[in-house]
């Protein structure tokens, strides 16, 4: 470094202030595949600017490159004593396997019964399988199995589902989302029509009925159309404007039988509320929407329905149609897997999502 030259400070997560007096919300990225990294800053910056929301966004990093986001490395994530101070966590991860000294704060807020926002793969959010470490909160785990309330991990017992299947056919089918009937009169479809929610990301696969007091907001329809594959395109060739409901499929049942699959009959819940309570911990809301991957951000009524369930999850009145303008320059990229080698190629500075 040259004298005087004035060293760059290194920020390991973004801080947005929004209002004095309003709520803290931190919003927790971390998963290799649907670019939480990019959804969750341009989502931070709608929350601060257009409602005052405080916000602070969390990365995936490897500690030996402190500041550069690594959505590859599984087992750090700074700044999780943030929740220390917040009033709602929203978790967009994906089969992390934190240190218990980083998943204690997790722990702790779930504890406090405060409010959870949980995004796409937030639903397998944890994984312990292939860890070199001892952890005591393997119960925490996607496929952790038990004969109590932990059965199935974080994601069913908070969230309602753990991971099952790709419902549609991924990378070929979107998602358009349609109000659950009995929904249609709830705070967090303020604003929000059939059809005003899409995504390129397919409809996840869920058991059902959903556990508990489980209640769906919205319902997923697999849209298609014939020839739409493009690995070229940021959306794969689909579009909001030209999808139909998919065709019925053939896939092999639990016995390994070919049977015919309608994929819209039933729908699968793409939305949905529903209370929750750890073990010892205090009685929480949660909201879950399995739509929500970068791309689909650009779609206007998604980006409603996560503005709507902030409010909604903090107890403030949810705006009749509330302001989801992006804010800045948002180009998110297509959803895919990288190799470890793009991300250290990459270099992707926290600083630079703000």
């Amino acid at each position: 470094m040259q004298e005087g030259a004035v060293q760059e400070t290194i920020k390991e997560w973004l801080t947005m202030n929004g209002g004095e007096n309003m709520p803290h919300i931190v919003l927790v990225s971390g998963d290799e595949e649907y670019r939480s990294e990019e959804a969750l800053p341009q989502l931070a910056k709608i929350l601060s600017k257009r409602h005052g929301f405080n916000c602070t966004v969390l990365f995936a990093q490897n500690p030996e490159e402190p500041g550069i986001v690594n959505p590859n490395y599984l087992n750090n994530i700074p700044g999780l004593e943030q929740l220390k101070t917040a009033d709602l966590m929203i978790l967009f991860t994906r089969f992390r396997a934190l240190p218990d000294e980083q998943i204690k704060y997790i722990d702790d807020y779930l504890t406090s019964g405060k409010p959870v926002i949980g995004i796409r793969t937030s639903t397998h959010a944890f994984s312990f399988n292939n860890i070199d470490f001892e952890s005591k909160y393997l119960y925490y785990g996607n496929s952790f199995k038990s004969e109590d309330e932990w059965d199935g991990g974080f994601g069913r017992l908070v969230l309602g589902e753990k991971w099952i299947s790709h419902h549609g056919d991924h990378k070929k089918q979107s998602t358009t989302g349609i109000i659950a009937k009995e929904a249609a009169n709830h705070a967090i479809l303020n604003g929000i029509k059939d059809g005003d929610i899409w995504g390129p990301s397919d409809v996840y696969g869920l058991r059902l009925p959903l556990p508990g007091d489980s209640k769906p907001l919205v319902y997923g329809q697999v849209t298609w159309r014939e020839g739409a594959y493009s690995e070229d395109d940021l959306m794969f060739g689909m579009r909001s404007s030209d999808g139909v409901p998919a065709k019925p499929v053939t896939r092999k049942n639990s016995e390994g039988n070919e049977i015919e699959v309608d994929l819209n009959n039933p729908m699968m819940p793409i939305a949905w509320v529903k209370s929750y309570q750890i073990p010892g911990g205090i009685k929480g809301k949660a909201f879950t929407s399995t739509i929500g991957a970068s791309t689909d951000l650009l779609a206007e009524g998604t980006r409603r329905l996560m503005v709507n369930a902030v409010f909604w999850c903090l107890g403030m009145e949810v705006p009749a149609k509330a302001n989801v303008d992006l804010v800045g320059t948002y180009e998110p990229t297509q959803f895919a897997f990288h190799p470890d080698s793009l991300w250290k190629e990459k270099q992707l500075k926290i600083s630079s999502l703000k």
